[in-house]
């Protein structure tokens, strides 16, 4: 009898996520040791001690930098995200950020909480001090959309319904979102184009070494100093020491973001929130299923959704009467024919397979017919350039 695939839940994963990891193939809880899986959120795993069944890490979420993905990938491990499924969440906060921004909210709000008048004083006080948050309509302004992916066409096309005008800048944009995205959308050429003619900027775009402090102080330098930068994406892909000099020097009316930070605590027209993007029920539900169907199917078909350090691959359900291996290797030359070559040692007939590579990484479903043995799994492994091994169940 083959054993029930032990996942590790490392953060509070929504119910309705983890009943998609069945009772009698799964055993999931917070304290398992030397787990299948590691279910997560915003666990830190630079430091963690993965054990020798790990397979795969799937963050219910969109980012992974609290994951050591090169670590990981060494060792053959797959790791996952959940793009798109908080999306919604995503962008209905950033509009709020548009309308905090426009509007001086925050700072209407503060003054009326901390008005100490007379009561029979109240009502003519508030009324005289209205007119210094006097704000703006979004409706005939200018947006302007960093990164188009799942978050930032919904953003662009929620601020076309608004009536506002929408620029767009992605070199990357995939085909989907490019369909997706309302065709009122206009086009940027450029980063710089887009910021020069923006009233408001909004960043969606991930944390990598070509997006640290995208937003420093020369692109500062490039907005109108009437303009809102709202970042609902990673705190490090704008420079705060530039941003904090820009608001302090009347050169950037606002920032609207969702990562606080010390050195812009106080600082007017900044408004920080404590990363509520995904803060919703609606997707830390849709983030947890994600998460448990994209296991699920790793461990149980071999199947490959979603992950960013693994090719995309599929196979279907293992058909019956076969075995289906798994194998994660260096996207080297000869790496099939020295894997073939071991399976025809051990008269295992190769039914089927897919072979895909992703960097330096290449990914290998293959179906056979016999019986795949524990020996035959371990000469595999020992083939250089060979990271992981498993049979799917």
């Amino acid at each position: 009898m083959l054993s029930k695939y032990r996942v590790l839940t490392l953060n509070t994963i929504s119910p309705k996520g983890l009943a998609h990891l069945p009772p009698e193939k799964y055993e999931v809880g917070p304290s398992l040791e030397n787990p299948d899986a590691i279910l997560l959120r915003s666990a830190d795993l630079h430091d963690f001690p993965f054990g020798n069944r790990l397979k795969v890490v799937a963050r219910a979420g969109a980012g992974v930098n609290n994951i050591p993905v090169e670590t990981l990938s060494l060792r053959g491990v797959g790791v996952f995200n959940t793009p798109g499924a908080n999306a919604n969440a995503v962008k209905e906060l950033t509009l709020a950020g548009l309308f905090l921004a426009a509007r001086h909210i925050c700072e209407a709000h503060r003054f009326v909480e901390n008005l100490d008048v007379p009561e029979n004083a109240f009502s003519e006080t508030v009324e005289a001090a209205k007119k210094q948050f006097r704000g703006v309509e979004l409706a005939g302004k200018t947006l302007g959309v960093i990164g188009l992916g799942a978050i930032g066409v919904r953003v662009a096309n929620a601020a076309v319904e608004l009536g506002m005008r929408v620029v767009g800048f992605d070199p990357a944009i995939s085909v989907r979102a490019a369909w997706q995205l309302n065709s009122r959308v206009v086009q940027a050429l450029s980063l710089e184009e887009l910021l020069q003619q923006s009233d408001f900027v909004s960043l969606h775009v991930p944390l990598l070494p070509a997006t640290h402090h995208l937003i420093d102080a020369a692109r500062l330098g490039l907005m109108k100093p009437t303009a809102s930068l709202l970042n609902f994406s990673r705190g490090e892909i704008v420079d705060a020491e530039a941003v904090r000099d820009a608001l302090m020097h009347e050169r950037l009316a606002a920032y609207v973001n969702d990562f606080p930070t010390p050195a812009l605590q106080g600082v007017r027209g900044c408004i920080s929130l404590p990363h509520l993007g995904a803060s919703t029920q609606e997707a830390e539900e849709n983030c947890a299923v994600m998460a448990a169907e994209e296991v699920r199917a790793f461990l149980e078909q071999g199947t490959v959704h979603n992950s960013v350090n693994l090719p995309p691959v599929e196979l279907g359900p293992v058909p019956a009467g076969l075995q289906r291996l798994a194998i994660v290797n260096d996207n080297d030359a000869g790496m099939i024919a020295a894997m073939t070559q071991v399976l025809g040692e051990a008269k295992l007939n190769i039914e089927d397979m897919v072979n895909k590579s992703r960097n330096a990484l290449a990914y290998t479903l293959i179906d056979v017919s016999g019986t795949v043995e524990p020996d035959h799994l371990r000469h595999l492994q020992a083939l250089q350039g060979v990271r992981s091994v498993r049979v799917c169940h």
